[in-house]
């Protein structure tokens, strides 16, 4: 999936209210966006973001009291010189922050160029860590997955298995033990920094479940509204398969956590068979904890390697 682009209105408007800036040049390049090729080369969405810098063209440029002092106290010739070069930097928007004036020269200039500018009392620093942080998430990689993405036990787990082994009653049946709902079908996923994945459910789908033989249910509407979540931090992949696959492809205990890549970073995944008879909601809860229970250090399998060790030496 490729990342919408932002457009120097939305970027206003969506920051109105937090930044409390006005639009005071270029307001007829209300369309003017990112540069799309600026984005794939950007490592994330927050080196989009910063100072006044002649090396990283295409960011959002932040003039300071410091930015603004060195484009003003200068001979004429060389402020001139120093705005226009601002130009060839094609940022899609200046930002003046700390309450600073723009020089008469550059409010011309961003008005001959085009250029949306905005001004806000807020400090530089403020200004930068709101925009990275909105522009590394709009950026960010994304892509799709199909299957139940819940808040279990407060982890991010995503349920996922061959057609037919029933996820979404699996998930109606956690929802019923307390657990939360993000998405059901189809999930979205984006890797909002190195070692992140958060999960959305998509708009169409909200708050809505599909059991086969009942329809779609509106889980907020039926369970209230903390069965539902709006997003979470992806931790988890439970994948349901049948008996022959489980014997085909993967080891009873395996010695290493297994993982899955998602978007280049590896997730620690559960293999749970399906068979008539199983409490499988319980089964997810019991590989859930044990998840916890790893990332705080915690793992089983090693402890139960050493004391086998221990034993075989003692027995020695």
């Amino acid at each position: 999936m490729k990342p919408t682009v932002v457009s120097a209105d939305v970027l206003f408007e969506e920051h109105r209210g937090t930044l409390k800036w006005e639009w005071v040049a270029g307001l007829g390049a209300s369309e003017r966006r990112f540069d799309e090729v600026a984005v794939r080369a950007a490592r994330s969405g927050a080196d989009l973001v910063g100072y006044l810098n002649y090396i990283h063209p295409y960011r959002v440029q932040i003039l300071g009291e410091r930015e603004v002092a060195y484009l003003s106290n200068a001979t004429p010739e060389d402020c001139a010189r120093r705005i226009s070069r601002i130009v060839t930097l094609e940022p899609p928007v200046l930002v003046l922050t700390d309450g600073q004036q723009a020089p008469d020269a550059l409010l011309s200039m961003c008005e001959r160029a085009q250029i949306p500018m905005f001004a806000t009392r807020e400090p530089s620093a403020f200004v930068i860590d709101v925009l990275r942080a909105y522009l590394s998430k709009h950026f960010a990689e994304r892509t799709s997955m199909h299957g139940v993405f819940m808040d279990i036990l407060g982890l991010g787990v995503l349920i996922t298995g061959e057609s037919g082994l029933g996820k979404s009653e699996l998930g109606l049946e956690l929802i019923s033990r307390g657990n939360g709902l993000v998405a059901d079908d189809a999930v979205d996923l984006y890797r909002i920094n190195h070692t992140t994945i958060e999960g959305r459910c998509p708009e169409l789908l909200q708050n809505l479940l599909e059991v086969r033989g009942i329809g779609l249910l509106d889980i907020r509407a039926i369970f209230g509204e903390t069965a539902v979540r709006r997003k979470m931090r992806l931790r988890l992949i439970v994948h349901l398969v049948r008996r022959e696959t489980l014997e085909r492809e993967y080891e009873r205990l395996p010695y290493e956590p297994l993982t899955q890549d998602v978007l280049g970073v590896p997730v620690r995944k559960a293999v749970i068979q399906v068979v008539a008879g199983r409490n499988i909601a319980v089964l997810v809860e019991a590989a859930v904890r044990n998840t916890i229970l790893q990332l705080r250090g915690v793992d089983t399998y090693q402890e139960f390697v050493e004391r086998h060790r221990r034993a075989m030496e003692k027995g020695g």
